[in-house]
């Protein structure tokens, strides 16, 4: 186990063997490569006091490499391009195992009776039952006919990880598994527009909710795609807005569509062809279209919506604010997670409430737990009348003879 989680640690740090063994000796440790590879493969394990230096080095806490992570995760699909090597390819596993590990344990413990959302692959061999198969899914998930706001949302709402890869740009379009064979896992690049994440989301979904079967790759490809397309935009929704038939299409009135569902100009042309609103023809003038004025990269218009991953960030901090992890604990499961909320205030304790405690204090220790209760106390002098309703002895009252005893 301990060889397995080193592996997966220095995957997710992004480091080769040779740069850790390096590190190693920067911090005074002397490791060979051969006695590096050796750990990762089980054959033997670190000392301690290595573990603790390699945990250093790879950027997480020792008991990082002795925790089972009783989580198993199944890869279907990996869309990247040819110049992705294997090793970022495992880079970029290893980050999304890290993530889906760690909000699997979450789910179980905070919600130990849900069972995870219904999403069973669905046997398709041909484009008509990929769109079949979408509707299936929107159906089961009760998302209705409105478009959808956030992929992101729908996915983790029903127990799905999400993980985005924001660092891979241009080679890296999506991954998708099954962790513990019941929570979908999606992964994606964020250094894409947001109608192009949701398109990916949308795609590796595809992937997990349709069987092939035994179908090539590229057919594969296809069929997750009208996959992602229908259940952005489903028939009857296409139809709604555009009609049965149509001659033409206008630019503006796809970039009218992609600000209110979400889906790229250019999906929605082929979206229209695919469904045979418009012709092949008119499809291909279309994306002539979109090559002259230099669209295919970059459209004028953009979707304003958000796709980022939040549950897991939401999943730890409340198993923090139930007491079922510290704040060290919340860090490991959601790097940064803690970081933005601001600093509880501390409260005077009980042994303070003696005058003569206070007085031994520091002073600057004493004045901070004087300002602390003032804050805590100034609301209450504001709204609280009978708390303002006298005057303390004013300069004159110093001269008043009825005062002098």
């Amino acid at each position: 186990m301990i060889g397995e989680r080193l592996r997966q640690a220095r995957l997710a740090a992004a480091m080769t063997q040779d740069q850790v063994v390096v590190a190693l000796g920067l911090l005074g440790a002397s490791l060979t490569k051969a006695g590096l590879s050796k750990y990762e493969r089980g054959g033997s394990a670190p000392a301690p006091n290595l573990l603790m230096k390699l945990a250093r080095v790879l950027g997480v806490r020792p008991d990082y490499f002795v925790q089972d992570p009783q989580v198993s995760i199944v890869w279907l699909g990996f869309r990247k391009r040819a110049t992705l090597g294997k090793r970022r390819q495992d880079r970029i596993k290893a980050v999304v195992a890290d993530a889906a590990t760690a909000q699997v344990w979450l789910e179980e413990k905070l919600f130990p009776k849900n069972a995870t959302a219904p999403l069973r692959p669905q046997k398709v061999n041909a484009l008509e039952k990929a769109e079949v198969a979408a509707s299936r899914v929107r159906e089961a998930w009760r998302l209705g006919d409105q478009a959808i706001e956030s992929m992101t949302e729908v996915i983790e709402d029903r127990r799905g990880v999400v993980v985005e890869c924001a660092e891979e740009v241009g080679e890296f379009d999506g991954l998708a598994g099954w962790a513990n064979a019941s929570y979908p896992v999606v992964a994606v690049s964020g250094a894409v527009s947001v109608d192009r994440r949701r398109f990916n989301l949308a795609h590796e979904l595809g992937h997990l909710a349709i069987c092939s079967e035994g179908l090539d790759s590229k057919r594969d490809e296809e069929l997750a795609y009208r996959f992602a397309a229908a259940f952005i935009v489903p028939a009857h929704i296409a139809y709604r807005e555009l009609g049965k038939r149509r001659r033409t299409l206008t630019l503006g009135e796809l970039a009218i569509l992609k600000q209110k569902h979400g889906l790229s100009m250019q999906a929605w042309a082929r979206r229209a062809f695919d469904l045979e609103i418009i012709t092949r023809g008119h499809y291909a003038t279309l994306c002539r279209q979109f090559s002259a004025r230099g669209w295919r990269k970059q459209e004028p218009v953009v979707f304003e919506g958000s796709e980022r991953p939040r549950r897991l960030g939401q999943l730890t901090l409340r198993a923090l604010a139930e007491g079922l992890i510290g704040p060290d604990r919340a860090e490991e499961l959601c790097p940064g997670c803690t970081s933005d909320l601001p600093p509880l205030p501390v409260k005077p304790t009980s042994e303070y409430t003696v005058p003569l405690d206070i007085r031994r204090l520091p002073a600057k220790t004493r004045d901070r737990l004087l300002a602390q209760a003032a804050g805590l106390l100034q609301e209450d002098y504001e709204e609280d009348k009978e708390l303002t309703g006298f005057e303390a002895h004013s300069e004159e009252d110093l001269h008043d003879e009825s005062l002098k005893g």
